[in-house]
């Protein structure tokens, strides 16, 4: 038995499924999954010893390269400052600053621990400002795990959601309509069969939780159109592709094809805490300024703004330039390139979409065209990708294990690194192009 193999079944005893996290198991790829006991740069390290290049980055966070030198010394300091005070901070002050130099349309950040927490809180937001109870977010979109964003549709297009989790009371359900995303009549219908009752609409600025889906040209603005138009507020979820997509987030990526577009409510998380659990709501300040102490909407948190996350954060995203980001997108095209190229040359059906700096790919002949929501991503063929990700697993190159989720890069991810990977790649297309 491999170490990986003795500590899954060592965490199995004590932890619900042997992770912290449901995509960790690797049940959609199947396998054992790689307990990391370290990682730097562009590597993680196993529990058996093996070195990886690393495609998830942390789901993100890692946007400099894991355990870089200036952000560990940055928490060092901190930590011997002292791990947690329960009290204000200068440096919680700093990285609302630096958010809001760097997002327009946003002039006042609360900060939170998690994404979940934040896309909760943009929620009751919505919902003290406008007085009314009705969400609306898209099919395959992911806010987090709270109650009332756990929805799956209903039988038409605007009908009341389904709870998609056990546990979570029909009623809580109930709140949330799900529409399909780029759908813009299908979110016109929502707002008609719900007239006055919808407080916010919610969408990731760039879907990335069922693989990459941008929202298609001028969809954003004319959901923000629709949304101000029915007395609603548009939620902009950046925790994945805030300040990762581009340095403005996906905000940016818009405001850069001509499409500026700022949202009412933004969250963010993943790289504003550096690899550490920091995560923030913002926006417009007479909404923000909505939440307690100053207003009647609740929101409190004993780690919020925590001293040792926001250092890490701070020191990420000073160190997060032009060059890093030009390296990031040189990087994401390169690598996403030669995964096409590579499936091309071995009859492997698929296509490769983008979202500033990340991008994944959808493997089968349904979806060929584009995929522009989550109906159509469901066709892909995950068993194909499954193949591909363990080939790729097995030539030392650590991909996303799910077919639904997005592949980072960092800065890290230089000449030598990305050649790695491009090496690994013909073989693993042989393997997606094998019969199951």
């Amino acid at each position: 038995m491999t170490g990986n193999e003795e500590l899954f079944a060592r965490a199995q005893r004590v932890i619900p499924g042997g992770v912290d996290s449901p995509v960790r198991a690797y049940g959609s790829v199947g396998g054992t999954p790689r307990f990391l006991t370290s990682a730097a740069g562009a590597y993680v390290t196993d529990a058996d010893g093996r070195r990886y290049v690393d495609l998830v980055a942390s789901w993100g966070p890692a946007l400099l390269g894991h355990a870089h030198p200036e952000v560990v010394e940055a928490v060092v300091a901190a930590a011997r400052r002292g791990l947690s005070f329960g009290a204000p901070t200068p440096a919680e002050a700093e990285l609302a600053e630096l958010i809001a130099t760097r997002v327009p349309g946003v002039e006042k950040v609360r900060l939170v621990s998690t994404g979940t927490e934040a896309t909760m809180t943009a929620i009751r937001l919505a919902r003290g400002a406008t007085g009314r109870d009705l969400l609306v977010k898209f099919a395959g979109h992911y806010h987090g795990h709270s109650d009332g964003l756990l929805a799956a549709a209903g039988s038409g297009l605007a009908t009341f959601a389904l709870p998609g989790s056990a546990g979570v009371p029909g009623a809580v359900a109930a709140q949330t309509l799900v529409v399909p995303y780029n759908d813009l009549g299908a979110l016109e219908q929502a707002f008609a069969a719900h007239p006055g009752r919808i407080a916010a609409v919610i969408t990731e600025a760039a879907a990335a939780n069922m693989g990459v889906v941008p929202p298609a040209p001028g969809f954003t603005a004319a959901l923000r159109d629709l949304a101000h138009r029915e007395g609603a507020l548009l939620i902009s979820d950046e925790v994945l592709t805030g300040f990762r997509a581009a340095a403005g987030g996906y905000a940016q990526v818009l405001r850069d094809a001509g499409e500026p577009v700022a949202a009412d409510l933004v969250t963010f998380g993943k790289v504003i805490g550096g690899g550490l659990p920091v995560a923030a709501v913002a926006g417009r300040a007479d909404l923000m300024d909505l939440l307690a102490p100053l207003g009647p909407v609740y929101q409190a948190g004993t780690l919020s703004g925590n001293p040792v996350a926001v250092a890490a954060g701070l020191a990420t995203l000073r160190l997060a330039d032009d060059a890093v980001y030009a390296a990031l997108a040189s990087a994401a095209d390169t690598l996403s390139g030669a995964v096409a190229d590579a499936l091309s040359a071995a009859g492997v059906p698929h296509v490769v979409q983008r979202a500033g700096t990340l991008f994944s790919v959808f493997f089968g002949a349904t979806i060929e065209a584009g995929v522009p929501d989550y109906a159509t991503a469901q066709r892909q063929d995950a068993a194909a990708y499954a193949r591909f990700f363990h080939a790729m697993l097995d030539a030392g190159v650590s991909l996303p294990p799910s077919a639904f989720e997005a592949w980072f890069v960092t800065a890290a991810h230089d000449e030598d690194v990305l050649s790695r990977v491009i090496d690994a790649l013909p073989g693993a297309a042989r393997a997606a192009a094998a019969a199951a």
